[in-house]
């Protein structure tokens, strides 16, 4: 069983080959690994993936609709995106933009900061905080939805050993209650501890 495959996508920009020709299979439940060098092409797979490239040739198959498969998978990017508010406000976003309660979005926010250790600091403004607190806060806001996938563009670059390990923490739990996880990194020890499959990218194609 997989949620989506990738059929001979194609990704040029003017005349240049971004990544391409690739296939490949994304399995139901599993974490897999987009694996290479800087400038492999890891992160304009994962954007395809996402639906935040346009195909020059090929398709992004999913096993359900693709207005459905958009509700429910989110994105981090690398460099976690802040919001000039508090930690709270941050966390509740999504969940306003989605129309629920003012109560119910700080009810789950709460709740995301108690998860990632940030409740003492659900006040203070996001962007004063340490990478690892933002890239935690980065993940939760993705999931605070609920989606069942969740695509992670290098989310331990930059990252102290502890928060490196807390965040290998927290993908392994989600995985273990049922999500599909897709990461991009180029570091073997990070694919070794977290991967069910990988997928080795070098000059844009899977190798």
């Amino acid at each position: 069983m997989f949620p989506l495959r990738v059929v001979d996508i194609i990704i040029n920009i003017k005349s240049k080959r971004l990544i391409g020709p690739i296939n490949l299979q994304i399995e139901q439940n599993g974490i897999t690994i987009l694996l290479g060098a800087n400038g492999s092409g890891k992160t304009t797979l994962l954007e395809a993936l996402h639906g935040l490239r346009k195909l020059s040739a090929g398709k992004v198959e999913w096993t359900i609709s693709h207005s459905l498969a958009a509700k429910e998978q989110a994105f981090v990017f690398q460099s976690p995106i802040m919001l000039r508010r508090t930690v709270a406000e941050n966390l509740a976003f999504p969940l306003k933009v989605r129309r629920l309660s003012k109560s119910t979005a700080t009810a789950e926010a709460m709740a995301w900061a108690k998860k990632i250790g940030l409740e003492n600091k659900i006040k203070q403004q996001a962007v004063l905080l340490s990478g690892g607190e933002m890239q935690a806060i980065a993940i939760a806001r993705a999931l605070i939805t609920k989606p069942k996938m969740l695509f992670l563009d290098e989310p331990t670059t930059g990252l102290d050993p502890q928060a490196k390990r807390n965040l290998w923490n927290l993908i392994r739990e989600l995985n273990t209650a049922g999500m599909t996880i897709v990461l991009t990194t180029h570091n073997m020890e990070e694919a070794e501890n977290l991967c069910d499959r990988i997928a080795i990218m070098d000059k844009g194609k899977v190798i």
